[in-house]
């Protein structure tokens, strides 16, 4: 395995952090929610909106980048942080990153949080979400036949269970970009035990997170909703996977890529081989994050475009 980046290992040293369940729910947010943040994009226009979800309003944040188009594409933006913590605030660097970066108008999802809400509510929201996207595109200036989700971690798995839902919804789903996502809930891959002290993410932290979103389901035999590497595969929407070479998620998503390719669907796999589970965050900060994340927003404005 690659060594760490340097200068990214220095990032950390100076400013480090660890994703884990320790302390409880409130606790974590509020552990992620304190890490320092800075500020990009400030050209890039919001609008909050509220979508009516299953158990009530799901909260969603529309971004435009600054352009003479007059219709733009659309992201479905669904964040990570283990289901568990995360919200449009903490992500808003990451959602105004993907509208500039392909040049798309952003719909970024504050679905409800595991433990208190578990399985299948995270999918229930996103879904909702995706639905009104595709539905009042217009309104916000996008084109419903351009539409693509993307997800980082969690919001990978999200986005990778959207893919699926929309094709057998009929809804026009042009790409898939998923951020080292959590797609087959194995831990027999090499990666878990390899990368099971990795920085930002360990195999105690993924082992424990899945549990507060899991709950009662029965994984004898998983609904796709849940695990989309079980799902019937054909027929997606173009993929680009990006995994980072020092994450228990690396084999997780590598994997998936292997399947997708397997059942016909495009797919293009990127390994970071020095980076961690979750180098979204270090764009701008970390050349070699910087460099992997627009290679990533490359792939999704061409395939939008």
């Amino acid at each position: 395995m690659a060594d760490l980046d340097p200068v990214l290992a220095k990032v950390l040293a100076a400013v480090p952090f660890t994703l884990t369940a320790d302390g409880g729910p409130a606790v974590a947010r509020q552990r992620f929610a304190e890490l320092p943040r800075i500020p990009v994009h400030p050209e890039v226009s919001t609008e909050d909106h509220s979508v009516d979800g299953p158990a009530g309003p799901v909260p969603v944040r529309v971004y435009r980048p600054p352009t003479e188009a007059s219709v733009l594409p659309v992201v479905i933006f669904i964040h990570g942080g283990a289901w568990s913590v995360g919200d449009l605030d903490t992500y808003d660097a990451a959602a105004r990153i993907h509208a500039v970066g392909a040049d798309a108008v952003v719909v970024s999802v504050d679905y409800r949080l595991a433990p208190e809400h578990p399985y299948p509510a995270a999918v229930e929201d996103s879904w909702a979400a995706t639905q009104w996207v595709a539905a009042n595109a217009g309104r916000f200036g996008g084109d419903p036949e351009r539409v693509a989700v993307a997800g980082d971690s969690a919001g990978g798995n999200l986005a990778a269970v959207m893919a699926q839902l929309a094709r057998d919804a009929g809804l026009p789903l042009r790409f898939q970009l998923l951020w080292y996502p959590s797609t087959t809930f194995d831990t027999s891959l090499p990666s878990f035990t390899e990368n099971a002290e990795a920085p930002i993410l360990g195999l105690d932290a993924c082992k424990a997170f899945t549990r507060w979103y899991v709950a009662d389901t029965d994984l004898s035999q998983p609904p796709a909703t849940l695990v989309p590497a079980v799902g019937e595969l054909g027929g997606l929407p173009a993929a680009y996977i990006a995994v980072a070479g020092h994450d228990p998620l690396r084999d997780d998503g590598m994997r998936y890529a292997e399947l997708l390719t397997e059942a016909g669907v495009d797919t293009e796999l990127h390994h970071a081989e020095t980076l961690v589970h979750g180098f979204l965050a270090y764009h701008g900060v970390v050349p070699a994050a910087t460099e992997a994340t627009e290679r990533a927003l490359t792939a999704l404005g061409t395939a939008l475009q």
